[in-house]
This record gives structure tokens, sequence and C-alpha cells, in this order.
């Protein structure tokens, strides 16, 4: 139970600090979508924009992070792996950086964004600043230290909440209403419109990058001992780039949905439905947080727990909770969804709201992948992730070529939806046969059921007022106590 308390206490660090820095940055998304700031058509654009963030992100770490805990774990005490790493991707991320700009105006062209060049601009080097620090990163995880890797991510993050605060609330309003003094004209253009979230955005990652300094290995060239070495290439990259083809797979699946509406909708509303679809995506932060933080903790945490005794029992009693969890998160956001919705203070926005359930359960599947991918990570199968992630990439660009002309993004979420829980099945056979571990399908398929009833319970009842959120509240703290007394039982699989 000790190394549960322990993975327990590294999510809740990395959970706080996730939800701290998601919190301030997804306040402003209310910003963002207020009246008088971005109509929904603009936060389309951002929301489009963005959509290319992390799927960039993912050729540009090519599966390296995971790659460095492997390898660090293999080869306790070998300083190499780190210079390797760390200097590998910071070479990558300059030469991309540097073509990106300069092929910037063609590249805006290409995704359908031509008059916002100077935003993709900006994104080009936010993607490449961000992927120099993934393995800094990465090793604040592996040495568990996440209470500096909270802390570097949160500072970030207020940098770009502060900058927007300014820009949106100070700045803009007065520019507008004729009031703006000369600090305003100085730093303040209309014309540059989104252009301001992306440069915000911008000067948070180079933060970011800076006070990661302290920790990047010194290249060491003339030691082989310490520093940067070429014949380690050969081995990572052999265990990464599988990893590769299954981000690239998965980054195809979360943002597809965003990057092809843009092209399957009628140039006239293209804009305006991604934003309206993006805007309604957030409120499934809840269970996106948690799973980050769980994953932040979770991927050292199995590496290095792997050869312990009952370890395979102890990831399916993980499974447990974390599925136990995720159903929490969807019962407090969908059974007060009607409080959520002021998350998004423009009417215009809400009627995407009925993507939201679809969305939350997607995510659920998609965390429970996650959870599953131990197996192959463990087994030094990397190449099964990336066919399970191929799988679901095809699924996913079938179904949205096929249901987003169609539906929109109602299509565009069942077919996120579909995708999830197919990789999953297909993750947790391949698995059994490769790296057996006891899962408790049978509790994971109860709470994910159970959780959707008790929600559909709810709306059945003529509630309104007072009554119909105590009622809610007893559902859901009954849900959790149900759940936490069968999770602390020692037999509890």
């Amino acid at each position: 139970m000790s190394v549960l308390r322990k993975l327990a206490g590294q999510t809740a660090i990395y959970g706080a600090s996730s939800i701290v820095a998601r919190f301030l940055n997804y306040l402003l998304t209310p910003l963002y979508t207020s009246r008088g700031v971005f109509a929904p058509a603009a936060f389309g654009v951002i929301t489009g924009l963005y959509a290319w963030t992390a799927f960039l992100n993912v050729v540009l770490t090519y599966g390296m992070e995971t790659t460095y805990f492997r390898f660090a774990t293999k080869h306790q005490g070998n300083p190499r792996i780190f210079a390797t790493s760390a200097w590998l991707l910071a070479f990558t991320s300059s030469v991309f950086i540097t073509l990106g700009l300069f092929f910037s105006p063609g590249i805006a062209t290409a995704i359908g964004y031509p008059d916002h060049v100077f935003s993709v601009q900006m994104l080009i080097a936010i993607i490449g600043v961000e992927a120099a620090t993934a393995v800094p990163l990465a090793n604040l995880r592996l040495k568990e230290r996440p209470w500096k890797f909270a802390g570097v991510n949160i500072l970030s993050v207020l940098v770009v909440v502060v900058g927007n605060l300014f820009i949106f609330m100070y700045c803009k309003p007065r520019f507008d209403a004729g009031q703006a003094n000369a600090l305003i004209e100085a730093v303040y253009s209309p014309s540059l419109g989104v252009g301001y979230v992306f440069l915000i955005n911008l000067i948070g990652s180079v933060l970011k990058f800076l006070v990661l300094v302290p920790d990047w290995p010194a290249p060491h060239l003339r030691r082989k001992d310490v520093g940067f070495d070429a014949k380690l290439l050969r081995p990572m990259l052999a265990f990464g780039l599988p990893l590769l083809v299954a981000g690239l797979a998965g980054m195809t699946n979360e943002t597809a949905d965003r990057v092809l509406m843009k092209h399957l909708l009628p140039a006239d509303v293209a804009d305006a439905q991604i934003g309206i679809y993006g805007a309604s995506y957030k409120l499934a932060i809840l269970i996106t947080l948690f799973i980050q933080a769980f994953r932040f903790a979770a991927e050292p945490f199995f590496f290095s727990h792997a050869k312990e005794k009952d370890s395979r029992q102890t990831f399916a009693r993980i499974m447990n909770i974390f599925v136990a969890v995720c159903m929490g998160a969807f019962l407090l956001v969908m059974l007060f969804l009607d409080l959520f919705r002021w998350f998004i203070p423009n009417p215009e926005y809400w009627p995407g709201l009925v993507v939201v359930p679809i969305l939350m359960m997607a995510n659920v599947f998609l965390g429970i992948y996650y959870n599953q991918s131990v197996w192959y990570k463990l087994s030094d199968r990397t190449g099964a992730g990336g066919a399970i992630s191929v799988i679901g990439a095809v699924i996913t660009l079938v179904l949205l070529f096929w249901w987003i002309p169609l539906f929109g993004y109602l299509g565009a979420a069942w077919a996120t939806f579909i995708c999830y829980g197919a990789m999953t099945v297909v993750s947790y056979v391949w698995g059994q046969k490769h790296y057996p571990i006891p899962y408790n399908v049978r509790r994971v398929l109860g709470y994910m059921a159970a959780g959707v009833f008790l929600w559909w319970g709810c709306e059945q009842l003529p509630l309104e007022g007072l009554p119909k959120y105590a009622l809610r509240a007893v559902v859901l703290l009954g849900f959790l106590g149900s759940a936490w007394r069968l999770e602390r039982r020692p037999t509890a699989r």
C-alpha cells in the first residue's frame, strides 16, 4: 500500500500544480469568450491553431521523454543519458524554429490561416521552445522533484494569465473606449488581434526555458563520461521512434477534429463551429487535469516499480482507483452542467454543450488507454503502441471525414468517443497476451456504467433549485463514498 500512497502523493502534487496552472490558464476561456473580446469565429482561429501545437510537439519530442525514462532507469547513474536526450531535442527544436519562421507565410496559407502569419510565427516559436524543455522537465519527474516541476509550470502560466488580463481587460477596453494612455499606445494595437494570445504564450514558454537553464546538462563534448554521446543515439532513437508513430497517431485522434473542421465545413461557418466546439471541449477539464497529473507521476512510477513483487496487482488496483476518480469528475461536471456552463459566459457558445458528456466519456477511455500503455512500454514493445494509435487514427479520420460534413461538431465528438473506446479494447486484448495484468474489468466497467446511469437518472427527475442541487450532491458523494469503501479493502483489485 505504501507504493500506492507514494504514487497518490506525487499525483496529488502534480495534480495540484496542474489544477492551479490549468485553472489559471482556463480562466482565459471565460475571458476570450466574453462579449467584446473574441466572437466564436475569432476564438475558432485560436482553437484551430492551437490544435497544431499538440501534434507538432509530438513530432519535435519524438518519444524522447519516455525514452529518457527507460534508458535512465536501465542505466542508472549514467549522466550521458540526460545530456544526450536534452541536447538532441535542443538541436532539432532550433532547426524547426529557424525553418518554420523562414517559411511561415507559406505554412500559414497551407493550414488555412493566410491572414494570421504573425500568430503562426509565434506558434512555431512556442512549439520549438516547449519541445526543448521536455527532457529537463522529465528529469525533474524522474528525480521525483514534483515541487520544482510544479513551480516552473505555474510560473509560466502565471505570466501568460497576467499578460492576457493586461491586454484584454486593461488595454483593449480602454483603447476601444478612446481612453488610451501612453502605456496602452506603446503595447497595444487592435490590428494584432488574436496574435496577442500567441505572443504572450511565447513569453511564458521562454521564461520556463530560462528557469530550467540551471538544470540543463553541460555538453562536455570532450568528456563522454558525462556529456553528449553520439553512440547512444541509435539505441535511443530505435526505442523512441515507434513512440513517435504512436504519438502522431494519438495526436491525430486528439486534434484532427479541430484541424479538419476548418476544411470540411463551409468557410462561412467553420471558424465559429470550431470556436463553439473548442469552448465546450474545455469543460472536460476535470478529467483531462487528472489524466495529465496521473501521467506525470505514473510513467516514472511504472518503470521504477516494474520489478517489485506483486507489481502487476498494484497496477490493476491503480486502474480501479483511476477510473473511479475519472467518473467522479464526470459526475461533478454533468450533474452541475447548468452551473459549469457559466465558465463560458457568452450564450452564443452554449449550443455546443451537447458534446460535453460525449467528450468526457471519450477522455475516460483515453485515460484507461494511457494506464494500460504500461504493458508495451515495460515489455519494450513500443511498436505495439504505435500500431494501436494508428488503428485509432484510421478510425478517427474515417469517421471525421464522414460525420463532420453531416453533423458538424457533434460528429467530431462521437468520432473521438468511438476512437478512444476502440483503442482501449485493442490495447487490453493485446496487452493481456504479452504482459498480462489482472485488471478487474467488471469493476472498471461498473464504475463507468454507474456514473452514466446516475447522471441519466438525475436528468429524468423534475427538480429545480435547491432540492435539485442537494440531491445531485448526495448522488456524487454517494458514488465517491462507495468507490472509496470498495478500493480501501486489502483484497480490492
